[in-house]
């Protein structure tokens, strides 16, 4: 245990001095903070996972070489459109049988995490024991059990014909799909026992051209290190892979591909999602939008911290979830998101600092919690970031992630970024993008008041009772162990210290 203590107060110290970006500077730096920059021609961020799963099943309809899953979990009984007949969008995993039954060039491959087996909500069996639509030799779905004891493969990514890429929060599984209402009950969103299952909201970002060429590249890379076997590239025959329709936000831009990878084995460690997060937190002058699904890490804090502490700093706007699933997580992530705030709160001396969660009306005089699943940073109207990394420390060096980051280059850019954040909060408040940017503008630019001008419905935010309460503000004791930075070797423990 006491070798754990040291090895994360080490790592957090080494996040926390990392060199703030200078003012005006760019805060995108290949071979520090992320992995490579590349071109997409088109990029777009799709908002919950209904728009997600329709543009994607779209888009595997188009696939002529090669579908590529990298996933946390997978189910191949979901269906990306729920809401359509059966015979209009099919299983997952059936739809992807057809697909290459029908294509004679195309092949499937899925890498999911080993232990999605007991500890991710899709189906165990087929995972473990394979079903009939598995049952074709252009299609392999393979457990990755590459990782060091309790990391989690946690990248979602979907690469199709090496031109088009998704890459964000939502793995392909059960309890993902839901609409911008995060209506709380839903009939069309339930599980397997007919239960409905929570509001849940989620982000993925599609990114096309050279992006989505190395972001295959990444899912090449793993399935490598988890198979064994090298994957060449797709041959582009010319068809553009863009789903039809599909609104473009960001048109010829850069876009940075950040990882995260253990040293394990032969891969060597990569903190690229961590060091950019704080290096994006360092560059905030206005506003610091986040979405959350966990915010615990200590250097995360440190970060805030030192923003709010500044008398010119930014706000810091945070949406995360309430409630937790199950003890542990109750224990290490809702314990440690609450003193994370606390600690935040008691150093927010000029009150910018709001952290909320959404609610949405039950019908019966209450309301009910929409899980938020998104991970998502927000700075000013110059950088996006939006990817599977959390902010806790398992996300910043023991988990694999694969985040992507957009920073504006000119002001159609950062109008399209402004109008993201814009439209995201008019959603939680359930009230229009446009008359959130303008309440925005009336209070000055500060999203704190506009939020609580517009925050009077019974769809909105809630703050945190951490907001106000006077618990504890340390890390929870175990944290080490639950929600380690880096792999845990059990030998160490037994190794003779030197000096």
């Amino acid at each position: 245990m006491q070798l754990l203590e040291e090895t994360t107060t080490r790592q957090e110290l080494q996040f926390a001095q990392a060199d703030p970006r200078l003012p005006g500077g760019s805060i995108l730096s290949p071979g520090q903070n992320c992995w490579r920059m590349a071109q997409a021609d088109r990029a777009s961020v799709l908002i919950d996972g209904a728009p997600y799963f329709a543009w994607l099943e779209a888009a595997l309809r188009r696939a002529e070489r090669s579908i590529l899953v990298i996933g946390w979990d997978f189910d191949g009984s979901i269906r990306l459109r729920p809401d359509v007949s059966a015979e209009e969008s099919p299983p997952l995993g059936p739809l992807l049988r057809s697909l290459v039954e029908a294509k004679p060039d195309l092949e499937v491959r899925i890498l999911v995490w080993s232990v999605a087996v007991v500890h991710a909500p899709g189906a165990p069996g087929p995972l473990i024991f394979g079903a009939d639509w598995q049952n074709h030799p252009r299609l392999q779905l393979k457990l990755d059990t590459h990782h060091p004891l309790y990391a989690a493969h946690h990248q979602k990514i979907v690469c199709i014909d090496d031109a088009l890429a998704f890459v964000g929060g939502m793995d392909l599984t059960v309890e993902r799909w839901d609409t911008h209402h995060h209506v709380c009950d839903n009939p069309i969103r339930l599980k397997d026992d007919g239960c409905i299952y929570e509001p849940v909201h989620d982000l993925q970002m599609a990114v096309d051209g050279e992006a989505a060429r190395s972001v295959a590249e990444v899912g090449y890379g793993r399935w490598k290190f988890a198979t064994g076997e090298n994957l060449s590239p797709a041959v582009a025959n010319g068809i553009d892979r863009w789903p039809e329709d599909l609104a473009v936000d960001f048109a010829d831009i850069p876009v940075a591909i950040a990882r995260t990878y253990p040293a394990w084995g032969e891969q060597p460690a990569a903190q690229e999602a961590a060091a950019l997060t704080m290096d994006a937190l360092s560059a905030a002058r206005k506003i610091i939008y986040i979405e959350a699904q966990y915010m615990t890490a200590p250097a995360i804090g440190d970060a805030l911290e030192k923003r709010l502490a500044d008398p010119d700093g930014p706000e810091v706007v945070v949406i995360q979830t309430h409630e937790s699933h199950g003890w542990a997580e109750e224990l290490v992530m809702g314990s440690n998101r609450d003193r994370l705030i606390r600690r935040l709160r008691k150093c927010d001396h000029y009150d910018r600092l709001k952290v909320y969660y959404p609610v949405i009306p039950d019908g019966e005089g209450g309301e009910c919690q929409v899980l938020i699943h998104s991970k998502l940073i927000i700075v000013d109207d110059v950088f996006l970031r939006i990817g599977s990394s959390n902010l806790n420390n398992r996300s910043m060096g023991l988990d694999s992630e694969c985040d992507l980051a957009i920073e504006a280059t000119g002001e159609e850019e950062r109008r399209t970024i402004a109008r993201l954040r814009d439209r995201l909060l008019a959603e939680h408040l359930e009230t229009q993008p446009d008359t959130f940017t303008k309440v925005l503008e009336e209070a000055g630019g500060s999203a704190i008041r506009a939020i609580d001008q517009l925050n009077t419905g019974v769809r909105g935010l809630r703050l945190f009772g951490a907001m106000a309460d006077d618990g504890p503000d340390a890390p929870a004791p175990g944290t080490s162990l639950l929600d380690p930075l880096e792999p845990f070797e059990p030998l160490s423990l037994f190794r003779r210290r030197k000096g």
